[in-house]
């Protein structure tokens, strides 16, 4: 493994290719550990570990999934700069609820997804505290109407929820760089399908991030901003051919 030092000056995808989910942990650690005291660390650690516990068996394309919620939460410590551990605990489990609601809740697992996902954030109120469940609701997709184009939902679910969530923005755009900047190592069929997904959410990101109630410091905001015209490069390199191609960046 790494020495700390080369291991916090690494972007995050790099961290990832070199030293996958252990690289990523021993990020995550100390990142919390040069910011936080024993109790948030412990807490962060009881929400990494449960994410890990749902996500256990679920794959990224090439990764376990659990590197992209490390990548997300780590992103928000060392990148926005935020120290709020409910935001954090909320980035780790932020599809939690939304992939795995019954087993959260300790339910059948054929339980009506609409009441397991109640359940489930329940759940993570009652081991966090009603905040957290209520940011990860907030980042959490409903189930959609199968006669409907599903991105179209989607970009209206975002739109409505990150309205009324500030915090939630923090953590959605995180997940939307993770994605949209990461499509880079994503591969297969995925690849179109990201981009077309994700493509129409930049002029959303765009505002919300400039919004004065989204609680993010003024050099958060112009690294953020850099990252959605970076992931939006790259859609169009996907999308609209070699002449959208971006010059070569790793992002964080």
């Amino acid at each position: 493994m790494a020495s700390p030092t080369h291991l916090m000056s690494m972007p995050l995808h790099a961290v990832t290719e070199v030293y996958g989910e252990a690289g990523l942990r021993d990020r995550f650690r100390l990142e919390v550990a040069a910011r936080f005291g024993a109790a948030d660390q412990a807490r962060l650690a009881t929400a990494l570990e449960l994410a890990a516990t749902l996500h256990r068996d679920d794959r990224r394309v090439r990764e376990p999934y659990l590197n992209h919620l490390l990548r997300v939460a780590i992103r928000i410590i060392c990148y926005y700069s935020v120290t709020d551990v409910d935001v954090i605990v909320a980035a780790l489990l932020h599809d939690a609820v939304e992939d795995h609601p019954a087993e959260l809740a300790g339910l059948p697992a054929e339980t009506n997804r609409a009441v397991a996902t109640e359940a489930g954030l329940a759940e993570v109120a009652r081991r966090f505290n009603p905040r957290v469940a209520r940011l990860v609701a907030a980042v959490t997709n409903p189930e959609y109407d199968p006669g409907r184009d599903r991105d179209e939902q989607y970009l209206a679910h975002l739109t409505e929820s990150l309205d009324r969530e500030p915090w939630a923005r923090v953590i959605k755009v995180s997940d939307f760089t993770d994605n949209g900047v990461g499509i880079i190592h994503t591969t297969g069929e995925k690849v179109q399908r990201s981009a077309r997904k994700y493509r129409p959410l930049v002029p959303l990101f765009r505002d919300l991030v400039t919004r004065p109630d989204t609680p993010l410091s003024t050099e958060a905001r112009t690294h953020i901003l850099g990252q959605i015209d970076l992931a939006e490069q790259r859609f169009a390199a996907i999308l609209d051919g070699p002449a959208g191609m971006p010059a070569a960046r790793t992002g964080d």
